[in-house]
Parts: structure tokens; sequence; C-alpha cells
């Protein structure tokens, strides 16, 4: 074989790999991890704006919808329900948030506090003082119940109503930027109320 054709060769096999690994990236992309930075305060003090997080996106493709529980306290990303798009969103904007109901859980915020199921929650601050009052209401079937941390500047549950589980992209797990805040994406620090 000649220098030429084995250089042909060597290009061409370079190049399909090339090609193999940017498919692989891109199936990885798509389907199992996206990065996404944060656009609003909405989400704060847990995430700054401008944070770049991580979005598992497996989960909602594997959590049956009987088993919707497991999201609660988790922090997701997920695209605009209808409300949002007939108010004038983008059908493909995404918004983040946490899960506070899954269905069957009662959600109220009276008299400043957050009650899930009858019980205030008290173990974190952005839980009290909100400025709003809402509900009772009982999370629906294949539905969520979305608050921002940040409670009284969030647009979420409380304004647009329940989210569709089938508008779910992912869940946040892991912010990557700025750097001294690398690591996995957890509750702000626990505030002693009692």
């Amino acid at each position: 074989m000649s220098t030429t054709q084995e250089k042909r060769n060597s290009i061409l096999r370079d190049l399909k790999n090339l090609l193999i690994w940017i498919s692989i990236a891109l199936i990885i992309r798509w389907q199992v991890i996206e990065p996404r930075w944060i656009p609003s305060g909405s989400m704060l003090p847990t995430l700054q704006i401008q944070d770049k997080i991580l979005v598992e996106k497996l989960t909602p493709k594997i959590t049956s919808k009987s088993n919707l529980a497991k999201l609660k306290n988790k922090i997701v990303v997920f695209n605009v329900p209808e409300q949002l798009i007939n108010a004038g969103y983008e059908a493909d904007t995404a918004l983040i948030k946490r899960v506070i109901g899954t269905p069957g859980d009662k959600v109220e915020v009276r008299d400043g506090n957050l009650y899930l199921n009858d019980i205030a929650q008290r173990n974190y601050f952005f839980d009290q003082n909100i400025n709003y009052s809402i509900g009772p209401f009982i999370v629906p079937e294949d539905s969520l119940w979305v608050m921002g941390d940040n409670r009284n500047n969030s647009m979420d549950s409380h304004i647009w109503g329940f989210l569709p589980y089938k508008k779910v992209i992912g869940k946040a797990i892991f912010r990557y930027w700025p750097f001294n805040k690398i690591g996995p994406i957890r509750f702000p620090a626990l505030n002693n109320l009692d």
C-alpha cells in the first residue's frame, strides 16, 4: 500500500472516530445531561443569577407517574405551561423551580407560611414570610406544584397553577459555575427557627 493511501485511510479512520464521538456527545446532550444557566433571581438564594448548572434528563423519562413523590424538594427545569404560552411566552422557553407538591398533596400559603398537607414548612427560611396567600389546593394526578426559592419574587405555580409532569425536562443536579461554588446543588444552610 502506498504512503498516500495509508495517509488517506488514516484520515478517514480519524474522521470516522471523530464523527462517532460527536454523535455520542450530541446524544448525551439531547437525552442525558444538558447545560443551562440561571437568568433570573427566582431561585435565590439556592441558585444565583448567571449560575451555570447541569440538568439530568433521564429522571423524567424513567420516573413513573405513580412515583412522582420522589421529585419532592428537587429542582426541576421544565417547558413553560400552556397558561404562560397563552400569555405570550415562547413554547420552547424553560423555567426552573423547586417541586413542592406531588399528586395528592395539599398545598397552601397562608399567614406568610407554606403549608404542605396541613404542616407548616419550617425547615428553610424561604418557607416563611411569604407575602401572598393561596389555596388550599390538592395537586392533581400527573401534575406538580412548583415554587421558586425566592418565594416572593418568582413566577411559579402560585401564579399559573399546576405544572403538567409531561413539561418536565430534567432535574438540576450540579453547578459548574462560578468555580467557587462548583458541586451538587443543595438547599441553602438550614435556619434554626424554633
